[in-house]
């Protein structure tokens, strides 16, 4: 009895390891091979504060990369990613964000050029964010394609359709 106990526990612990996603960082969205993105537009002089938030009123600012080269085995994966949301439209409701785009920094496609089309995720679906806590980074999950979609910020390499989203918290791991 003992023996098919710890059997039956080790083969749910395996179960609900292999239906786990698989925890992705931003650059393992990169290639092997193509260059690495430029690194973002530090903003750290608070007088061009108000050119940046000034910004947001004007014209997009261009991509830095926009069809750069993306990782095909990663279609169709169910996988787990952090970064930071930027809404691309409002629910009805004016405090809900269902589609968005996820980026790895803060202001990302906002205050500064829009990082590489392989650096941006198209997330649609889910129950969305409130439109308050969009200063915060976010755990997003949900299958991934290797799709490009254009927007109006920027043109995204990926595409995810998310299953759920977690407020990120830094372990120190």
């Amino acid at each position: 009895m003992r023996r098919l106990s710890f059997l039956l526990l080790l083969l749910a612990s395996f179960t609900t390891w292999a239906g786990a996603p698989r925890e992705l960082t931003w650059p393992e969205l990169i290639p092997e091979g193509a260059p690495p993105p430029p690194p973002p537009t530090p903003l750290h002089d608070i007088s061009a504060l108000s050119d940046a938030l000034n910004a947001e009123s004007g014209p997009a600012v261009k991509q830095q990369t926009p069809h750069a080269p993306v990782v095909q085995a990663l279609d169709g994966q169910e996988v787990k990613m952090p970064g930071y949301i930027v809404p691309l439209e409002v629910a009805e409701d004016g405090q809900t964000v269902r589609d968005f785009l996820l980026v790895p920094y803060y202001g990302a496609c906002i205050h500064v050029p829009p990082p590489p089309s392989n650096q941006i995720v198209y997330v649609r679906g889910g129950k969305g964010v409130k439109v308050d806590e969009l200063y915060q980074p976010f755990w997003i999950v949900g299958k991934l394609s290797v799709k490009a979609v254009e927007s109006d910020l920027a043109e995204a390499g990926y595409q995810m359709q998310v299953s759920s989203i977690e407020p990120y918290e830094y372990t120190g791991e």
